[in-house]
């Protein structure tokens, strides 16, 4: 069965106001979302990134303080699923609630 890395790119969340019920709601789909694909045994790994990070750059490597954002968009995590093909990754992929605040996925397969 092959592999796929799912990227989630997002709007930064202190840039958008939730409410704390938007926010709980938000997180307890994620739960449920997790649980249920979970026990399908398709889900192999993933997680949140914090903000915390740094580039390197060019041919002399300068490193700085800061992540990769494109205006306000940050790459907020990441999933690693097992699926039968990208069809049905990318059908698992848009279920999940990285839509419900402005994001969106891209599915890619691994290279063996």
């Amino acid at each position: 069965m092959p592999n796929f890395i799912v990227i989630f790119r997002e709007p930064d969340g202190r840039t958008l106001p939730h409410t704390e019920e938007e926010i709980s709601q938000h997180q307890q789909n994620w739960k449920n979302w997790f649980e249920k694909w979970g026990k399908t045994g398709n889900l192999q790994g993933g997680s949140g990134l914090s903000l915390n990070g740094k580039l390197i750059h060019g041919a002399d490597r300068e490193i700085t303080d800061q992540i990769h954002r494109v205006g306000t968009e940050i790459v907020g995590g990441f999933l690693l699923l097992q699926a039968d093909d990208l069809d049905q990754a990318t059908e698992i992929t848009s279920s999940c609630p990285i839509f419900e605040f402005g994001g969106y996925a891209e599915v890619r397969e691994i290279q063996n």
